[in-house]
Formats: structure tokens, C-alpha cells, sequence
């Protein structure tokens, strides 16, 4: 019996030994291609050699010094290379151990601006529904995950407010371009603020491509500039939660430089470290430095291994290595080749009602009926089937459910390591077919 407590403490699972490349190893030797990067983090896949490297020889320096006396090479290093790759108005970097600890000083950074420039009434949170920021108390109530939400709805703050999300396949009028859909659900952002009051609102985030909750869906067009123009307008912080989309996982490092939008706050994580080390970021426009170190001089939050100096080095030598060897290209260049090779394979599947994404970052939705769009029953649990046949099958994919409403909807989320070629492609779609094959095959039959 195992005394660690498991995400699912009743299913046992292979025990990973060993990494190399775009595979995991277990302990009876079985290979597995990490077809999702795990959750979309090891995007170098498991062994670099540059990354093992570099933390050999930081090791041998210095692991850890606390942020509370020192800074360090690594870490200013790296900040200095976020910053000047950064969205125009983004200055500095607040670095912690993960996406939610991201977002949860997010809304703490936005919270004190606000305090900081006189505006103390400013107070509510506005997200959109089918979201995901992180597992936080805070973190969970700007989500609009309803299914994490749901057990722990009584102590979730009741500032955080929701919107639609940007959802063209399910939710684009026919009578409609996107450009108008985007312009639609972007305006309801306004329609929120007023509602609330427009001096009473902190702050709007959104992931400019969804990831998990919904299955890699990217804001249409135009969306994300609308939704600028109405955060300047009404003095509203933007924020970008690019925890699962950003750090070249869309084909380049930031995924709003592709909608030509700035935030105030972004967000990053999992691949900043690749998984070679627990790390993320929050990067801060210059205007919110400038209130505090004029205001207060602090800024009231913090962790104990923010700018850990090993996971900072760690990261810097992922980031180093996407820059040297090109890799936003062959995310770019892979990513075409992974989405035609789906289409080839699932374009016409009775049961697949669309393949989206940007980059190495692709969405399957999964539906009963692709002229309907009806979902499966929920009850069947699909996303655990595919999970499961796809570990025998020596395939890592990433099955969600609730795709649509929390409850309703299944998707198939891929994020494969940027170090992809060819062969890895014929290989993950060669599997998943199998994998879906045999499991919708049975669901019939279950129907």
C-alpha cells in the first residue's frame, strides 16, 4: 500500500523511472510518448541534456538563497530575458513555484493598485465561465471551472463574477463572422462592468487560449482587442493567465503577441521550467511598479521559494534553449503537420465535431452526434476511458470532461514537447486512432 495520497488514491498507476526525449519510461520498461507534456509542461520533453546541464552546475553553486536577503544571477537573468521579450508596458517579473500561486498574486497585485492610487472601492474580479486560473482558494473563485468549484463553492470569495467565454464552435451564430461573435461575447465584458459599477472593478482575466476546461479553445479575431479597449476605458486591469498557453506552447513565447494584445498582469508557468523545476511568473506593466514604489514601497504578498535560485537557473536554460535551437519555429512548423495529420485521420469521424488550437497546443471535441453537436452522456466518463486505453496503448493525451458547462462535453487535449518531428506526429495520431476506435466502439455498445 502507498502512504503518498494520490490525485486518484484507489487507481494504481506505472511508476515512472526514467525520461528520454519525447518518452517516459517505467518501471517495467514501458514507453510512453508524452503526447500532452504531462499537462502541458515538458515542453523540452525529459531528458535535455543543456537543461540537466545547467542544473549540475548550479547545484554546485547554490541551490537556494531566500528572497527576503538575497537576489541572484539566475534570477535577475532571467527576468531581464522575460522583460525584453515581454508585451509592450511589462517591466518587471514577481517570480513564485507554480500557475495558481501566479494568479493568486494577480488578484492580491491588482487588489493593492487600486489601494495604492486612492481607489480603495475597486474590489470585484470579473473572469469568464469555462475557465481555469488555478487551484487556490483565490485562484478558483476568478476560474469558472464549475466542476473544481462546485465542492468548495462556500469558501470561495463572492467578488469573483463571470461571462461567456469566447466559444465559437458552440457558440457563434450562424448569421455571423467571427469578428462579429468576438465583438459580441466581448462586449458583455461591458455590460458586467456596468452592471457592477464600473468604479468597483478591479480586474478581467482570461486565458487568450483556453486550455484545459474546454479543450485548447483560442479567442476569434479581434476578441482580445476589444476586450483592451473596454479595460482601458472603464480604467480596469487586464490580466492574461498564459499558466498552460504561453512560453512558445502557441508558436510564440507569449501567446497574446499572436492577438496583438498587452496585458497589465501576465501570467506564466509550466513551460517557463519545462518541469525540470516547479516555477512560474507573474510579469507587471510599469504603471502598477510605479504605484507601489511610489506608494507604499512593498508589495504585500509573498513565498518562501519565489526566485528559487535552482528552479531560476533551471528555467533559464529552457528558455535559452527554445531561443538557440529555434524552437518556436518547429512548434509553428509541427503544429501545421500535427493538425493536418488529425484532420486526415479524425476530419470526418462521426464522432469528432472539431480540431482547434494554435501551435503544439490542439483541442478534439468529442461529440455523439457531429451534426447536433450533442455531447455524450456524462455518465459514461469518456475522458477517464481514453485516459486509461491510451496509458495501455503507451500514449499520453490529456481527456477532459465538461467541456461546455462543467458537466457536458468531452475534449482530448495534445501539447506534445516542442522537440517534435515527423515520426513523433505519425506515432500520436496512429495511437490516438486505436485509442478512440476501441473506446467509442464500446460507448455504442454501453448507448
Amino acid at each position: 500500500m502507498s502512504h503518498v495520497f494520490h490525485r486518484l488514491p484507489t487507481e494504481p498507476m506505472p511508476t515512472a523511472v526514467s525520461g528520454d526525449g519525447c518518452y517516459i519510461v517505467d518501471s517495467n520498461g514501458k514507453r510512453y510518448l508524452d503526447a500532452s507534456g504531462g499537462a502541458a509542461v515538458s515542453c523540452l520533453g525529459h531528458s535535455h541534456p543543456a537543461v540537466r546541464q545547467a542544473m549540475h552546475a548550479q547545484i554546485d553553486k547554490i541551490a537556494f538563497a531566500y528572497s527576503g536577503f538575497f537576489t541572484s544571477e539566475p534570477m535577475e537573468e532571467l527576468a531581464d530575458y522575460l522583460i525584453s521579450n515581454a508585451p509592450e508596458g511589462l517591466e518587471r517579473v514577481f517570480f513564485v513555484s507554480g500557475g495558481s500561486e501566479a494568479l493568486e498574486s494577480a488578484i492580491k497585485i491588482s487588489r493593492q493598485y487600486f489601494v495604492e492610487i486612492g481607489q480603495k472601492q475597486r474590489t470585484k474580479l470579473i473572469a469568464r465561465r469555462q475557465s481555469y486560473h488555478g487551484n487556490t482558494l483565490g485562484a478558483l473563485s476568478l476560474g469558472g471551472n464549475m466542476a473544481r468549484r462546485e465542492l468548495y463553492q462556500p469558501v470561495l470569495l463572492e467578488n469573483a463574477h463571470h461571462i461567456a467565454p469566447c466559444y465559437a464552435y458552440r457558440d457563434k451564430r450562424h448569421d455571423e463572422s467571427e469578428e462579429a461573435y468576438g465583438r459580441r461575447v466581448a462586449d458583455e465584458l461591458e455590460a458586467k462592468i456596468l452592471e457592477l459599477g464600473p468604479d468597483t472593478v478591479a480586474a478581467f482575466a482570461c486565458e487568450p487560449v483556453v486550455g484545459a476546461t474546454s479543450g485548447v479553445v483560442p479567442a476569434v479575431s479581434g476578441y482580445l482587442k476589444r476586450i483592451r479597449e473596454i479595460c482601458d476605458k472603464y480604467g480596469v486591469l487586464l490580466i492574461f493567465d498564459e499558466v498552460m498557453c504561453g512560453m512558445g506552447r502557441t508558436g510564440y513565447l507569449f501567446a497574446c503577441e499572436e492577438d496583438g494584445v498587452a496585458p497589465d498582469l501576465l501570467c506564466i508557468a509550466k513551460g517557463l521550467g519545462a518541469g525540470y523545476q516547479p516555477i512560474g511568473a507573474m510579469l507587471v506593466a510599469g504603471k502598477i511598479c510605479k504605484a507601489i514604489d511610489e506608494g507604499s514601497g512593498a508589495f504585500m504578498h509573498g513565498h518562501t521559494y519565489m526566485g528559487h535560485t535552482l528552479s531560476s537557473a533551471t528555467a533559464l536554460a529552457v528558455q535559452k534553449v527554445i531561443r538557440d535551437d529555434n524552437l518556436l519555429e518547429n512548434v509553428r512548423k509541427r503544429g501545421v503537420e500535427l493538425r493536418t495529420a488529425l484532420e486526415e485521420r479524425f476530419g470526418n469521424h462521426h464522432h469528432v465535431g472539431d480540431i482547434r488550437g494554435r501551435g503544439l497546443f490542439v483541442g478534439i471535441e468529442l461529440v455523439a452526434d457531429r451534426t447536433t453537436k450533442q455531447t455524450f452522456d456524462p455518465k459514461l466518463a469518456l475522458h477517464n476511458k481514453i485516459r486509461l486505453k491510451a496509458m495501455e496503448e503507451g500514449l499520453m493525451c490529456y481527456p477532459g470532461a465538461g467541456t461546455i458547462d462543467g458537466k457536458n462535453g468531452t475534449h482530448i487535449l495534445l501539447a506534445p514537447p516542442f522537440i517534435i518531428d515527423e515520426t513523433h506526429i505519425a506515432e500520436i495520431v496512429e495511437k490516438l486512432g486505436r485509442v478512440l476506435d476501441s473506446v467509442l466502439a464500446d460507448a455504442k455498445t454501453s448507448a
